[in-house]
């Protein structure tokens, strides 16, 4: 983590340097060097506060980084769902991701501890510093920190629920810092910060939507109510006061989307969900930024191997593809299970505008590019420009539905809510007094695997519930057990956490025992 927080000075400072100007020769030698900033000396003026705060949602994207041959860093939270399979077969790492005998070894799992660790570092760079620069506007200042405090918490929600109890930073490092090489503090701990820092962005003055793609009120809130919904569950258990949490929070974007539905909503169609015109708008309550200028768009490994569905020809990693299984689970009818339509395409055209052919097998349309691969009648741009979501409005719905069913049954609004997301499936919902509690909740589950598949949830939902959805049966498993269809291996207790990287362990014999069931050092 050291080498993580000195990478991440240096990229704030760079663009300090950038922002300072140029100095003269003869100055140079007589007074300090520009590019001898540091932190100390640095956060001096308004615009070092918005640098530093773009540094943190730079560091953001790790999750699309490439983590070997056909392979990017988001693959971790996919692979071991079993709701997909690889066609190439050529990364070791994946394929061990796949076939749940993933270690600390694994280069995935390395880069998600570092790449996490980065957004803490850069976010406490922020929140200790931007306080100090004066003059500021109050309401700007206030609003970074609220900014930089939702990011944080962000990083931390998803270091707490892949790795447990872990080392919590508040603070900038030194080499000399009291925690340089910090022990692994109690997940409660870890939640508490979590819950602090959504509470303090939550009163920052944020916008409830933001097309520029920052931080805003909606996502604040709905980060609030994912955190809440998996306090509930488990590990921590905490039950039916934090369910009225999550209901009462979600239901709070509900309310404002109700009154507001220009500017939250579910999108009429599928298609609209990845559009590149629709980026961070409606539906889209918050996402990472891509452009090819940037970064290059992470999702390209859903294409399929070898097939000429863009405009470059035959090409593609095959590396995250549907399941057959979980394909052919949708109900017949479903929308979403529509080739070209909903969130999988089995046929496409040649070279992306050309004649139309079969690909032979479903492979995931959700991330896919019209605009930047081709499709009849339009010229692809070639540069895929589409946004990654983190939240949607569809995520909202479900999580109000399902903490409002676990407060004590489904109600009307719970049950107008998890409709709401059926209908646009295009299918038939049974009356709710169709439901008892226990069967209304295993059709929210359903539901959120199937319309939030390949989004980086579903592999929390498994370790939050502590169930596992069963293609076969259209039920529910034990987590300890399931089988997964993607590699017919099953899951084990160990797989509630993931292993912290061997090189970490080395590196800091304060983190001590690996977590169980994995090879320590």
């Amino acid at each position: 983590m050291k080498h993580t927080i000195v990478k991440q000075v240096g990229k704030v400072l760079l663009s300090g340097a950038i922002l300072l100007g140029p100095i003269g020769c003869k100055d140079f030698l007589v007074e300090k060097a520009p590019s001898n900033l540091t932190p100390d000396n640095f956060y001096t003026i308004p615009d070092h506060a918005e640098a530093a705060l773009a540094a943190v949602y730079d560091n953001l994207r790790f999750m699309g980084d490439g983590s070997g041959i056909f392979s990017s860093n988001w693959q971790m939270l996919e692979a071991p769902t079993g709701t997909s399979i690889t066609e190439t077969a050529q990364n070791s790492d994946l394929n061990n991701l796949y076939g749940l005998v993933y270690d600390g070894n694994t280069q995935h799992i390395v880069n998600y501890w570092n790449g996490w660790y980065r957004v803490v570092a850069q976010a406490n760079q922020t929140l200790a510093k931007v306080p100090g620069i004066t003059p500021m506007d109050a309401a700007q200042k206030t609003k970074i920190l609220g900014e930089a405090s939702f990011l944080r918490a962000t990083a931390y929600f998803n270091i707490v629920r892949l790795w447990g109890d872990a080392p919590l930073i508040t603070k900038p490092q030194t080499a000399t810092s009291d925690d340089f090489l910090p022990v692994r503090a109690k997940q409660e701990d870890i939640y508490k910060l979590i819950v602090d820092d959504l509470t303090v962005a939550e009163t920052a003055g944020l916008a409830w939507t933001d097309v520029s793609g920052r931080v805003n009120l909606a996502a604040v809130k709905a980060q609030l109510a994912r955190v809440y919904l998996t306090m509930a569950g488990q590990p921590l258990n905490k039950g039916a006061a934090y369910y009225k949490l999550a209901a009462d929070k979600s239901n709070e974007i509900i309310t404002y989307a109700n009154a507001n539905p220009a500017n939250i909503n579910l999108f009429a169609t599928y298609e609209d969900v990845h559009k590149e015109s629709n980026k961070n708008k409606v539906e889209h309550i918050f996402m990472l930024q891509y452009n090819t200028l940037v970064a290059a768009n992470p999702m390209d490994n859903m294409y399929p191997n070898f097939k000429p569905v863009t405009s470059n020809g035959v090409g593609g990693t095959g590396s995250t593809v549907p399941t057959p299984a979980f394909y052919k689970s949708y109900e017949a009818g479903d929308i979403r299970a529509k080739d070209q339509v909903g969130y999988f395409y089995t046929t496409y055209f040649t070279n992306g505008t050309g004649a139309p052919f079969d690909l032979g097998a479903p492979y995931i349309f959700k991330h896919f590019n019209r605009t930047a691969n081709g499709s009849p009648g339009s010229t692809p741009t070639k540069n895929n420009n589409l946004n990654v979501p983190q939240i949607r409005y569809a995520e909202v719905l479900l999580m109000y539905a399902e903490a409002q069913n676990e407060v004590g049954a489904p109600t009307q609004a719970a049950y107008d809510a998890f409709k709401r997301i059926r209908d646009r499936a295009g299918l038939t919902t049974p009356a709710l007094g169709a439901y008892t509690q226990a069967t209304f909740r295993e059709a929210v589950w359903r539901e959120r695997w199937h319309e939030l598949c390949y989004e980086q949830i579903t592999w929390f939902d498994m370790v939050r519930l502590r169930k596992v959805y069963n293609e076969t049966t259209n039920g529910f498993d034990d987590f300890v057990g399931h089988i997964n269809k993607s590699s017919n291996q099953a899951l084990q207790a160990k797989h509630l956490l993931f292993p912290i990287g061997k090189q970490e362990l080395l590196n800091n014999p304060n983190l001590k025992t690996q977590n169980p069931g994995y090879p320590g050092i």
